[in-house]
């Protein structure tokens, strides 16, 4: 099966040799899920509207001189909204007096700025939810919420734990048929820079001095056009996994069967799993531990794979992204009522 190709763009190739694209790469080197991500406009300003299909129409065997019976698929509108997330980075004027390459200094400064907003937007990605905070958007776990029943909960596997102290694994398909971000209508995708000059600033004893000022914007948002292009394998009891109870290889393989997405090409999407590094030691001691055969091992386990001239690992052909964004403390997934 085809993975990520080099014919469906991501955030990342969008703004290569730009001063952007130069953030864009430091987010990218904390914040793996960008080597993925595609970014779509927004069609209503900071609000993107579409239909989800949530059935498919009947067919019937047709005899001669009988008509056929008429039907339509079904389908539900949905808004998804963005939100922005700021930060202000101030470098003093007189330590710019002394750099030698004053724009790589201020770059160098508000790399913390950035690290944070990263941190904030991989998270997002994940657990972000309007229901509860309006001003952000809505992830993927607030979508996923429940076990079976009817819509997305079909592709929630349940990894056997209860309590407070579980992790998921999340396979994401990226296209604009199953997940995207969003960006707003007339803005640019991605973070957005303004150099703001200098300015005149206190310090804790009210002292005034001068800094050059650069604004960090960045206007997300995330939908989901399909929910049988991803699957979560929730509830996967952290205390058990490292104690070696859990069997984190039988729950990808449920969790691959139930992707839409794994007969698809590269052209029309990208798919990626998502796990963060606890998962990830555990999973690479199970594929050591399991003693597979040469022609097994290839097809089932761990194993590097070359993607855009970047080695990771992968599973069946899919590339495995490493983030901490995933949490070993999440809530029970319940099942659907």
């Amino acid at each position: 099966m085809a993975t990520i190709g080099n014919s469906y763009p991501s955030l990342i190739d969008a703004y290569k040799g730009s001063m952007e694209g130069t953030v864009v790469e430091i987010l990218n080197r904390q914040n793996p899920i960008l080597d993925d991500a595609i970014a779509t406009q927004c069609n209503m300003d900071s609000v993107h509207r579409h239909m989800i299909r949530t059935g498919l129409p009947s067919v019937s065997w047709g005899r001669l001189y009988q008509g056929i019976p008429q039907s339509k698929a079904t389908m539900q509108q949905v808004d998804d909204t963005t939100g922005f997330l700021e930060a202000a980075s101030q470098v003093d004027t007189r330590l710019l007096a002394l750099a030698p390459d004053p724009a790589k200094q201020r770059l160098t400064d508000s790399a913390p700025y950035l690290e944070a907003m990263n941190q904030e937007m991989a998270t997002g990605i994940f657990y972000h939810d309007t229901a509860t905070t309006p001003e952000k958007f809505k992830g993927l776990a607030a979508r996923y919420n429940v076990r079976g029943g009817a819509g997305a909960g079909n592709q929630v596997i349940h990894g056997g734990g209860s309590g407070n102290d579980n992790t998921s694994i999340w396979f994401v398909t990226w296209g604009d048929h199953a997940t995207s971000l969003l960006y707003p209508k007339g803005t640019k995708a991605g973070v957005a820079i303004e150099d703001k000059g200098e300015q005149r600033v206190t310090d804790a004893n009210g002292n005034p001095y001068y800094v050059k000022e650069t604004l960090f914007r960045w206007h997300i948002g995330m939908f989901v056009k399909d929910w049988r292009y991803n699957a979560r394998i929730a509830n996967i009891d952290v205390s058990d996994m490292l104690a070696g109870n859990v069997d984190l290889w039988a729950l990808m393989r449920k969790a691959y069967y139930r992707l839409q997405s794994r007969r698809r090409d590269s052209i029309s999407s990208r798919i990626a799993i998502y796990m963060n590094r606890d998962v990830l030691e555990v999973l690479d001691a199970q594929s050591t531990d399991r003693g597979l055969t040469a022609s097994r091992e290839n097809y089932t386990s761990l194993k590097p794979a070359n993607v855009e001239g970047k080695e990771v690992l992968t599973y069946r052909g899919i590339p495995i992204r490493e983030t901490d964004a995933l949490l070993n403390t999440e809530a029970l997934v319940p099942v659907a009522a």
